[in-house]
């Protein structure tokens, strides 16, 4: 039996698991057997009863009389009562901690890396037990992270100032750096003991701190049992993704999940696809392959190992595995056993081992949305092809043309230049290095840093001998991405909505040039995102190119947004490894996004050894628990039932029970309902009327009310980051109870079942909009029905409508206050970009005065605005403040976000101001932002 210290020094007499402070108190148990045999000897007080019959029994005697006992019931609740307080006076601890005195510094190290994420909150709690065991010999406390070494010494503080911070303290994506960790360890200086919080993944560097750490004083190293699993880049190749799982310990064999997660049609994240890797025994690798369809397999955008929190279990997928489908549509067919000439030949060998290739008809390939079409020496297209082809690249599509006898000898984009070509072009082209020609074959020149291409080495061997030449113009140089040693330009480029049309002026096979015959080409396709490289690019193939981050992870695996993190030269994106100036993350280059892992491809994990001369103990932590309180309680209460008893066996309890059966009908007749729902009422009134509150009404359908709180969260962000609004928290308000006076602004979603309000509640909405009060009805269909005609939607707004004293409508004119009462604003967009968005119409004398360039529309607020553009999606983030629904694509869906947002506050800003903007001292600053 173990017998640990005491607070106070002495030795601790333990009980199993119990230990006393004052254990010389327990002597007193050894009492109760005569408090028993006193107890037992004391009757209960004799009960009175008049009976006129007992006259006959004066003077009678009996020889055997004995006194009656108390009950061996209530005999065991006073022996219970007094016990309790012995033992309880005793000082009874529950798992008592052996406490080891100390003076002096304490370092708390911890390696704080991704490999600590999976027990982090056990950690903290170890840290916290350190921490609280330095601060009863008053040490002071020094807590390093290895991963954010602090600048010159220790950082020595009071170990309640460390206890504070503690909630601060988060594990990193990254590695120690072994080089700097070296250093550190070199620079310390004097003696003190170390708690080690290790993570259990051996790294470069730990053999030096060791040695330091033992030469400064005591050392103890706490160490999770559990194995640390970490996930390779997944691989491509042969139609599989091959996954390859890590662990640092091995030993017996064992299995894990692997999940892969991406965006379903809708939008929603979810797990798409799962496969078990199973770990042979004494093996540190598993080895997975996934056959996913290519729909499938294009919306991944991460692997995960199942149930592990950490960022070296996840591994993030970029364009290396989103194979690309290309459609590739000629001018000409093939000529018959030349397949060298055919305009295909090159694009199809350099395109396969890396792309999707398909074919058929320009419309039918249109409707299967390729990410790239390759037009080969295509000149004249019909009017129907050119307009969906149009629209096609305006929606984020990559048009690449090459030219040809046929595009030189047409009209394409002489006199005009062409939607579907990046710049006019002069008649007939231009042969160089012939038989009828002056000059010599053109070498390319060094691509610009402009350029997509900058970097790319230009083989000496690449010579054009003829080409289409493009017409002077002003935007020339700037389409112009690469050009031949005379200045005249090989490929151009120009953006077209959110896609872009690219054109090589040369042809797609050799007979114009020998690019496609050179390894450039390849590269040149790469760089345009005309395919993708199933392997991590090399320093030399993102040579010049510059990154930026789109998202990265934390420690714990969490995908964050990447905030304003600088560029990244692609040389030491391609090399580099995670640190904390290059966080792990998607990176984004001008047509192309890139993964970078806190796992490589390379990347080994093995297990932290120790010194046998070292014990390594768990995060467990067992806190002492003192149970005098506990026992000193549980005895009020044994005596308390015992007078309860006592009163019941003399007959004295009766009088009691009326007293006791008053306070408890007091109680019943009190109605407590009515003062909980009185209370819920102030409640309301303080929160909506202390500060600016954004409400929505509650429809009964859970999902669409979560999404309306949380889109309302949203917008009351913006409002209190740009504005000097400051809203607090939004409400759900039932239009059947709650008041609706206290709120400006109602966001009301229009689901197709919901009830309709009740008499009652459409009297205090017609008496909230005739005093102020606005209502956003959002159908959420996008409008599709035109104001709600024929959706279900649009239906149900039209039977809520019918009791409103709404007053006639009209779309939102362009020069209504709501177009700029924060943002100048002509769209209003949500999560659909509907344009159709109704305000109450303009008074028929509303006439624009000369020189006035706004109408004077409404001396108020218009009390609805009825639109169906999802706008509650559009804004919803959830608690860490992540937009919880996509919106668009790309740059231009969060164009089409922030556009929401200001739309909201304009919203918002009408009916706190009502029409403050339509007034002429406004005037001049409004027509300067509008550029007039």
């Amino acid at each position: 039996m173990a017998v640990p210290r005491a607070r106070t020094g002495a030795l601790m007499f333990m009980l199993g698991p119990i230990g006393f402070t004052a254990p010389l108190l327990l002597w007193a148990l050894a009492a109760l057997p005569v408090l028993w045999l006193l107890l037992r000897a004391v009757p209960p007080a004799p009960i009175r009863r008049r009976f006129p019959g007992v006259v006959l029994l004066l003077g009678l005697s009996d020889d055997e009389n004995q006194t009656d006992t108390t009950p061996w019931w209530l005999l065991l609740l006073r022996i219970l009562a007094v016990a309790a307080v012995i033992v309880g006076f005793a000082g009874p601890v529950l798992n008592p901690q052996d406490e080891r005195s100390g003076s002096g510094p304490v370092l708390i190290f911890v390696d704080g890396t991704w490999a600590d994420a999976r027990d982090w909150s056990r950690r903290i709690d170890r840290i916290d037990a350190a921490l609280e065991e330095a601060a009863r010999d008053a040490r002071p406390v020094a807590v390093v992270q290895a991963t954010d070494l602090p600048d010159g010494g220790l950082p020595f503080q009071a170990a309640e100032a460390w206890r504070a911070r503690l909630a601060g303290l988060k594990p990193t994506p990254w590695m120690p750096d072994a080089r700097t960790i070296v250093e550190w360890a070199e620079g310390l200086e004097g003696g003190f003991d170390t708690f080690w919080m290790s993570g259990g993944v051996d790294y470069p560097g730990r053999r030096e701190l060791l040695a330091t750490f033992e030469a400064s004083g005591n050392l103890r190293v706490f160490e999770s049992p559990r194995p640390a699993y970490a996930l390779r880049p997944a691989e491509f190749a042969d139609g599989a993704i091959s996954l390859t799982a890590l662990r640092a310990r091995t030993g017996d064999g064992a299995e894990v999940g692997l999940v892969a997660t991406g965006l379903d049609p809708a939008g929603v994240e979810r797990d798409l696809a799962r496969a078990n890797a199973a770990f042979a025994p004494g093996e540190a690798e598993a080895r997975v392959e996934m056959v996913l369809p290519p729909e499938l397999r294009n919306r991944i955008t991460r692997f995960s190992v199942a149930g592990v929190r950490s960022a070296g279990a996840v591994s993030l997928t970029d364009d290396s595995l989103k194979r690309r489908e290309v459609a590739l549509i000629a001018g000409r067919d093939d000529r018959e056993g030349l397949q060298l000439l055919s305009p295909l030949f090159y694009l199809d060998k350099a395109l396969a081992p890396t792309a999707d290739l398909i074919d058929g008809t320009l419309a039918d390939i249109i409707l299967a949305s390729p990410d790239v079409i390759v037009l080969a020496d295509v000149a004249t297209l019909a009017g129907a092809e050119a307009q969906e082809l149009e629209g096609w690249v305006e929606d984020g599509g990559l048009l690449l043309r090459f030219a040809g006898p046929r595009l030189a000898a047409s009209d394409v984009s002489r006199a005009e230049e062409d939607p579907l070509m990046p710049v006019r072009l002069r008649a007939g082209g231009r042969s160089v290095g012939g038989a009828m020609s002056w000059g010599e074959p053109k070498a390319l020149r060094p691509f610009a840093e402009t350029s997509p291409f900058f970097g790319l080495d230009v083989p000496d061997d690449v010579r054009v001998s003829a080409q289409v030449m493009a017409q002077p113009d002003p935007q020339l140089a700037e389409r112009s991405i690469a050009a031949l040693t005379d200045g005249t330009p090989l490929v151009t480029r120009k953006r077209l909505g959110e896609g872009q049309v690219v054109l090589f002026h040369v042809t797609a096979n050799a007979e114009w040039s020998t690019l496609p015959l050179s390894g450039l080409f390849v590269q040149m396709l790469e760089r345009l995102a005309v395919s993708t490289r199933p392997a991590r690019p090399a320093a030399a193939d993102l040579a010049g190119t510059t990154w930026v981050a789109e998202a990265v992870l934390n420690g714990f695996g969490e995908i964050e947004d990447a905030g304003r993190l600088s560029g990244v030269p692609g040389e030491r994106l391609a090399d580099a490894r995670p640190s904390a100036d290059l966080p792990p993350g998607l990176y984004a280059g001008e047509d192309r996004r890139l993964a970078l892992n806190v796992i490589g491809p390379d990347t080994e994990l093995a297990a932290s050894a120790w010194p046998a001369r070292i014990p390594v103990e768990g995060l467990a932590v067992t806190r002492e628990t003192a149970l005098k309180g506990a026992l000193l309680t549980l005895a009020l209460i044994l005596l308390a039932a015992d007078i309860l008893a006592s009163l019941w066996l003399s007959g004295r309890l009766r009088s009691a029970k009326a007293g006791l059966a008053a306070v408890l009908a007091l109680g019943l007749i009190l109605p407590v309902e009515a003062r909980a729902q009185s209370g819920a009422d102030d409640e309301l009134a303080l929160r909506a009327t202390s500060e600016v509150v954004l409400a929505h009404v509650v429809t009964g359908d859970a999902r669409v009310d979560q999404v309306a709180e949380a889109g309302l969260r949203g917008l009351s962000d913006k409002l209190f980051q740009r504005t000097s609004i400051e809203p607090a928290a939004p409400i759900g308000v039932n239009l059947e109870t709650d008041e609706l006076s206290f709120f400006p602004f109602l966001y009301w979603p229009v689901t197709a079942n919901q009830p309709l309000p009740s008499p009652d509640a459409y009297a205090k909405l017609n008496r909230y909009l005739r005093t102020g009060g606005m209502i956003l009805f959002d159908t959420r269909d996008a409008d599709v029905a035109r104001f709600g005609g024929g959706s279900p939607e649009g239906r149900k707004l039209q039977a809520i409508a019918r009791p409103l004293d709404v007053p006639p409508l009209e779309p939102v004119p362009s020069d209504h206050v709501l177009t700029r009462t924060f943002y100048l604003l002509q769209d209003f967009p949500g999560r659909h970009a509907s344009r159709d968005v109704w305000v109450e119409a303009a008074p028929p004398d509303a006439v624009r005065a000369e020189g006035m360039p706004f109408r004077d529309l409404n001396d108020g607020v218009t009390p609805v605005v009825i639109g169906g553009n999802d706008w509650a999606a559009a804004w919803a983030v959830d608690p860490q403040g992540a937009a919880m629904f996509p919106v668009g694509r790309g740059y231009a869906g969060e164009r089409q976000r922030e556009i929401a947002y200001r739309f909201g506050v304009n919203l918002v800003m009408h009916v706190l101001t009502g029409n403050y903007k339509s007034d002429q001292v406004h005037v001049p600053a409004l027509l300067d932002r509008l550029g007039q």
